[in-house]
């Protein structure tokens, strides 16, 4: 009878620190998710400044080129406020770019899917896997054809071999979050510009092309959303006079747990 007692307040032992672990683990990823959440929120402001800073540059350069064809007794102090905000560009820039590394990253994912993944992208010259933060990064500029959101034949093989991967049962409690971006290049071709007036176009535009060639494999549509950020999240310093980056035009797939 002791022993029968015994066995039953182990019993209630054991599932009382179960429930208090599984609780506690609950509230530590509740916590991680409203800290990805105000990141987020902070990047997105601070994307907004950035916006908003470039335009100024402009502005400022269209200002000194006048100035100096002129004449102007402005000359030195516009080349001073170019080189004050440029310097303040960068350091947006970095602070963007050391706060985008921390996001996404919450969970990490099961062994199977994260070595699927970097043997995966091993065996692709166009993927880079970061299993640090479940992100599986497409160069667009072998995704798709130039100046438009078609996924080449090539790509969209190569993007079904990863729907393979997504779509294991040791993926399935992950959702897929697929961002396009773009560099700094402006669009002027006639034909591109119609279909995708702004980079920011562009890039959603090529997002949800990636969507279209998932959900054609069977991975499941609720499963799936897309961002389009254009210019504005580079990884990469872009050339001066918005002459781009290579590296900055990119399409990444973070994969991350269900409802994130």
């Amino acid at each position: 009878m002791r022993s029968v007692k015994l066995s039953t307040v182990l019993a209630v032992v054991v599932l009382s620190v179960g429930m208090a672990f599984v609780s506690g683990c609950g509230s530590e990823l509740a916590d991680l998710r409203l800290q990805n959440n105000t990141q987020a929120k902070r990047i997105d402001q601070l994307t907004s400044e950035l916006e908003a800073a470039r335009l100024q540059l402009d502005q400022l350069k269209r200002q000194l080129e006048a100035a100096e064809q002129s004449g102007g007794v402005e000359v030195d102090s516009l080349r001073q406020k170019i080189a004050a905000l440029e310097e303040d560009l960068n350091k947006k820039e970095e602070l963007i770019r050391s706060m985008q590394e921390k996001l996404m990253g919450v969970t990490p994912l099961p062994v199977e899917v994260s070595t699927a993944l970097e043997d995966f992208a091993a065996q692709n010259d166009m993927v880079e896997y970061d299993a640090d933060r479940g992100l599986v990064r497409f160069k667009s500029d072998l995704l798709f054809e130039r100046g438009s959101d078609t996924v080449t034949a090539t790509a969209a093989e190569t993007v079904r071999t990863l729907c393979g991967i997504l779509n294991t049962d040791a993926a399935k409690d992950f959702d897929i979050i697929v961002a396009g971006h773009t560099d700094d290049m402006r669009i002027s071709r006639p034909a591109t510009r119609a279909a995708h007036p702004t980079n920011r176009h562009l890039s959603s535009h090529r997002a949800i092309s990636v969507v279209v060639v998932l959900e054609g494999c069977g991975l499941e549509s609720k499963r799936m959303s897309t961002r389009g950020f254009g210019a504005l999240r580079p990884v990469a310093p872009n050339a001066p006079g918005n002459k781009g980056n290579p590296k900055n035009r990119r399409v990444e797939i973070f994969i991350v747990p269900t409802g994130s």
